[in-house]
């Protein structure tokens, strides 16, 4: 076996942090040669929580896990991490505008941020899942300057996901044979799931679904599909968001052997967007955290609209936390 790479993830006690550490543990997001050490960061009253997670860490005797660290300081959590998922964040509670949320994540991040910057690895690559993911993954990525930005990353890969799951079960095909559904923007209910360069194996998804599906019920679903799981079941979304964090990091980390994955990274001003804006693009992934943004993919005047739109949000988000950068 090789030496073990340390893994921090934040909220850890948490439902998504829970459904992640024992698939990373089992060696599901880094192979199974690959030994981990678990750096677990939990807020002081959820450390009692988070004890009891480790002591099911050890029952489960996994061969791959190789130490745990547990803690409520991020410069302990975070020392010399090659892989940092920032899970943890207040949800939106009643009555809460999207700013609200904004306003009151964006301070954790600014310290994460830092301490990231001051005490990880030199290689970490990071990916933030917490929401506003997109902004949240901005801030932090601004408040370490002294790591490279491309090493901060964040998770549309969910959404990607369920638009996969959609399609394949609107046409009676295997998952498996969606490629290039790539989700443009925020994660938000203004993202813009494109089905126009979707295929499903060699055909296009629009020569293959009505447009009218494929630009109102698919599309609502999957902008809508977080707020429909709280009213089906009662709690956010966990597994399904563990699972997507896996992929996102494993895509980066093992490459993507030339498909197209949807990655939040900071724009390098491509397809127009701002230097810098946390943004979700079509990405390939080469390996160990290294990753291009597709160039040259095109969309119609309803793909535009929405990619504006989206951009617009993401702007304003921006603003919202400026003081913050």
């Amino acid at each position: 076996m090789t030496d073990p790479i340390r893994v921090a993830v934040t909220g850890a006690a948490g439902n998504i942090g829970y459904s992640l550490l024992f698939r990373i543990a089992a060696g599901e997001c880094f192979g199974p040669d690959q030994p981990v050490i678990l750096q677990m960061l939990e807020i002081p009253p959820a450390m009692g929580a988070l004890e009891g997670v480790a002591m099911e860490l050890d029952d489960c005797a996994f061969p791959l896990l190789k130490g745990l660290v547990l803690g409520d300081d991020p410069e302990v959590s975070f020392k010399d991490a090659n892989q940092i998922f920032l899970v943890g964040s207040k949800p939106r509670g009643p009555g809460m505008e999207r700013k609200d949320l904004i306003r009151e994540n964006g301070p954790i991040f600014v310290g994460q941020g830092k301490a990231i910057e001051k005490v990880a690895a030199s290689d970490v690559f990071v990916l933030t899942v917490g929401n506003p993911c997109n902004t949240n993954g901005w801030i932090a990525m601004n408040n370490a300057k002294g790591v490279p930005r491309e090493r901060f990353t964040a998770m549309t890969r969910l959404d990607q996901n369920r638009a996969v799951a959609q399609l394949a079960d609107k046409t009676g095909r295997d998952t498996t044979e969606v490629s290039d559904m790539i989700i443009w923007g925020n994660h938000s209910a203004t993202q813009f799931p494109d089905s126009l360069n979707a295929r499903i194996g060699s055909e296009r998804v629009p020569d293959l679904i009505d447009a009218a599906w494929l630009r109102g019920e698919f599309l609502e679903t999957i902008q809508q599909r977080g707020a429909a799981i709280i009213k089906a079941r009662g709690q956010s979304s966990a597994a399904s968001a563990a699972c997507a964090a896996m992929d996102h990091v494993r895509d980066a980390w093992s490459g993507t052997g030339g498909r197209s994955v949807s990655m939040g990274v900071p724009s390098n001003g491509a397809y127009g967007v701002p230097d810098g804006i946390m943004f979700s693009f079509a990405c390939r992934c080469s390996g160990k955290g290294a990753y291009e943004i597709v160039e040259g993919v095109e969309f119609d005047d309803f793909g535009a609209d929405k990619f504006a739109k989206t951009l617009e949000e993401l702007k304003s988000e921006a603003a919202v936390v400026q003081d913050l950068v």
